[in-house]
């Protein structure tokens, strides 16, 4: 593995300027920081990187022209495409064969509290599925008990009114068992295979469309140009659903949804770095979610509905993660999003031919 291979690697941003802060190299991690590529960086000043910064370039030059090291624990860029990246910044001098350049190390701030927010995250759905499969198992078992003796009992009822007691117990024991089988999601992990995304969103968009009718806008944004994803198909349409249905309740099935995707590069998901992530964007324009349950929203059994489950976030949230991928969300009234990011991984074929 060569050198380049490794600077790409790091998490921390690299930037390599000469006397006259023009760039001459930026590692992997840069770019991401930037939200640019290497070949819009290179052979510009460093300053055309950001439109604004809170780093004073004439005061580092001064401090630099004395070859002092420069280190600021936190300075925020704020980026041409409208982002703003929190960073500590250390600036330190390079000789290479007479030549006098500078190097810059970026450690996204707001980076590692994501990371730190994500992995807490984990662990939080990890605690409530095993405290889940605790309860599932402790009230599955007397169910199936009251299940067989409701049914018994009918048979020995010598009035055939009274079944519709017993009928209803057998029925309400069902329904919970249901209920706690969805809770549980899927038993059995289904296969992976190239999944075109767009062609599960508009399977989504038509369920909603035969639900909802005319009265539900549904708006597409699409990027043409998204690869097709290594995935769980079925379980990526259950996610897309489950979001959407949501919102279209949200609006009472009148208003707009909007569905965006997008490719992203060098993006870090829980912790690890991915080439490339789909990202799935499902807007809508109703009232928001309530700040008291922003939260907690992917707990098993929360809702903001009086008749709501509180499952269905909570399903969309451990079908991502088997993905090894993560749900955003942005609520404020008039205009929410849930971002689906899905990373672009490898075959196993392709895995076992490296």
């Amino acid at each position: 593995m060569n050198l380049a291979s490794i600077l790409n690697q790091l998490l921390t941003g690299i930037v390599i300027v000469d006397e006259g802060w023009i760039v001459r190299y930026v590692n992997a991690a840069a770019e991401s920081i930037f939200d640019h590529s290497a070949k819009r960086l290179i052979g510009e000043p460093f300053a055309e990187a950001y439109y604004e910064s809170d780093l004073p370039l004439n005061t580092l030059q001064n401090c630099l022209s004395e070859e002092q090291t420069v280190v600021n624990s936190e300075a925020s860029f704020f980026l041409h495409s409208g982002q703003r990246v929190t960073t500590e910044v250390s600036i330190q001098s390079l000789h290479d064969d007479g030549q006098k350049q500078w190097l810059i190390e970026l450690k996204q701030v707001d980076l590692q509290r994501q990371i730190s927010r994500e992995t807490q995250q984990q662990q939080q759905l990890f605690a409530t599925q095993s405290l889940l499969r605790g309860m599932a198992h402790e009230i599955k078992n007397p169910l199936g008990g009251l299940r067989g003796a409701a049914q018994l009992l009918a048979l020995e009822l010598p009035d055939e009114s009274l079944r519709e007691y017993t009928d209803l117990i057998v029925t309400q024991a069902d329904r919970l068992r249901t209920l706690i089988d969805r809770m549980m999601g899927p038993v059995q992990a289904e296969h992976k295979r190239e999944t075109n995304l767009h062609e599960l969103l508009e399977r989504v968009a038509k369920t909603l469309r035969y639900e909802y009718g005319d009265s539900l806008d549904i708006k597409r944004d699409y990027d043409p140009s998204l690869p097709e994803l290594w995935a769980m198909a079925e379980s990526c349409e259950q996610v897309f659903l489950n979001i959407a249905q949501n919102a279209a309740q949200a609006l009472e099935g009148t208003g707009r949804i909007t569905f965006k995707t997008r490719i992203e590069h060098q993006l870090t998901l829980l912790g690890r770095r991915h080439r490339q992530c789909a990202v799935i964007s499902i807007i809508d324009d109703g009232p928001g979610i309530d700040d008291a349950i922003m939260a907690s929203l992917f707990y098993p059994m929360v809702s903001g509905r009086a008749e709501g489950t509180g499952l269905g976030l909570s399903m969309a949230h451990s079908l991502v993660h088997q993905h090894q991928g993560k749900i955003e969300v942005d609520s404020e009234p008039g205009h929410t999003v849930f971002r689906i990011y899905l990373p672009y991984q490898q075959q196993p074929s392709e895995e076992a031919s490296l």
